[in-house]
């Protein structure tokens, strides 16, 4: 695991975004996977600023979504599929039809996770999977359990997750209680693994996840067993670590 720290968010976001050009350039027809939430709108802001430029072409660029709420419709502004069109998507030069997430609206559980995991596979996997970092250590919405999920599936958010992103919504209990998610197999099967993290309030998180024991209590755990993981956390987020980390 390579591990980098930044002075904060934006240098967090700045560093993050120069891995994922990077990749981008290395690889034109890439396949990202891709996260929402707070931690990744910094990454996302610096990726459309270099598009912008010129230095970033994503024509040929594939993504494949981690999550999204189950029963939402598309249009909402709470939806993984509006927060990734408007903070990300409608900025670039990426084809609409190249950019996956999980459908939502299919309440049939069985067919909505197929279909998710189907379309992963066509694209023959993902090559940079970036990710964030839950309270409870939670990766997409793989929550703290007994046991690893493996493939796409749904998951009953727990009460920790629905406080996280109640935040987002009028009030908490608009916040959906199940969504799709990619599996810890689905995760682990990318080339490589990006997990930005920003923030005092993930310090021990952060240590329990990438310096505690493997555990599926704590989700974010397995991926100390990835072959290729860079961790890029400011100094806020790593302040419980235990070890001296690259600048």
């Amino acid at each position: 695991m390579i591990i980098i720290k930044a002075k904060d968010y934006q240098d967090m976001s700045r560093k993050a975004a120069n891995m994922i050009s990077a990749q981008i350039i290395m690889k034109p027809d890439c396949v990202l996977g891709l996260a929402t939430g707070s931690t990744p709108l910094g990454i996302y802001s610096q990726l459309t600023d270099w598009f912008r430029k010129g230095d970033l072409d994503f024509a040929k660029v594939s993504t494949v979504n981690l999550d999204e709420y189950r029963g939402l419709p598309r249009e909402s502004k709470q939806s993984y599929y509006y927060f990734m069109h408007e903070n990300f998507f409608r900025h670039i030069n990426i084809r609409k039809d190249s950019t996956i997430i999980p459908n939502g609206r299919d309440m049939n559980i069985s067919s909505a996770c197929e279909a998710h995991e189907q379309a992963i596979q066509s694209l023959g996997g993902v090559d940079l999977q970036l990710l964030g970092l839950g309270y409870n250590g939670h990766i997409g919405f793989n929550e703290p359990g007994e046991a690893f999920e493996k493939e796409t599936h749904c998951v009953d958010l727990t009460p920790c997750t629905i406080d996280a992103n109640a935040r987002f919504f009028a009030s908490r209990e608009d916040v959906p209680t199940q969504a799709y998610t990619m599996g810890i197999k689905s995760i682990m099967q990318a080339g490589k693994i990006l997990i930005a993290v920003s923030g005092e309030d993930k310090a021990e998180i952060t240590a329990r996840a990438f310096w505690g024991p493997v555990t599926p209590k704590v989700p974010a755990s397995i991926l100390q067993m990835h072959p290729d993981v860079t961790l890029i956390a400011d100094e806020a987020a790593l302040s419980l670590s235990p070890v001296t980390v690259k600048q």
